[in-house]
């Protein structure tokens, strides 16, 4: 029998926390490139966290919308995609953005922004959307999105680097006030 929906949610919460930005509190070790153990996380999630079998880890992975997790190649480690807070080397390769990016925010960023630009703050990087619905949803998660269309070809050309992960997020260090059109 397959986890609730709820339940799924609620895992991949939990997965998201230890893999992106706390391992330790279930005692899980990532190694430089932010992969785990997938029997070790199973264990230590058994031991910390929500119930937890492969089955369920599997359809996890394969049915997260935002593909935030993925596994290696036989299954036997798993990480996450983007978002760390720890340190990790993706292995992500410079790539040349497509012309415009998006990313959705809330009115009560905007000063900031329009003065310091998007910065990655805990994170390794800024994310950014090829599509504006996908940054829109982003953004509904705060309150009112606003969505800001960034310069990606004008910045890259500046010698700016992008890296787009496994999951489709476009991925840079920071993005200069210069680069954002901001709504009127």
């Amino acid at each position: 029998m397959h986890p609730s929906p709820k339940a799924l949610t609620q895992t991949s919460k939990f997965l998201s926390l230890v893999l992106r930005h706390k391992p330790e509190e279930i005692g899980l070790v990532l190694d430089d490139a932010g992969w785990a153990s997938t029997n070790e996380l199973i264990d230590a999630c058994n031991r910390h966290g929500p119930r937890l079998d492969l089955p369920t880890l599997q359809l996890l992975v394969s049915t997260n919308e935002k593909k935030r997790f993925e596994f290696n190649a036989d299954g036997s480690r798993i990480r996450a995609s983007q978002g760390h807070s720890v340190e990790v080397d993706l292995g992500y390769t410079p790539q040349v953005p497509p012309a415009v990016l998006y990313h959705g925010t809330v009115d009560a960023f905007l000063d900031s922004i329009q003065t310091q630009g998007l910065l990655k703050g805990e994170r390794h990087h800024v994310h950014l959307s090829a599509d504006s619905s996908i940054a829109r949803i982003v953004g509904t998660r705060r309150g009112k999105p606003i969505i800001l269309t960034i310069k990606a070809s004008a910045m890259h050309a500046a010698g700016h680097t992008f890296y787009l992960s496994t999951n489709g997020v476009w991925l840079a260090d920071s993005v200069p006030p210069n680069f954002i059109e901001f709504p009127q």
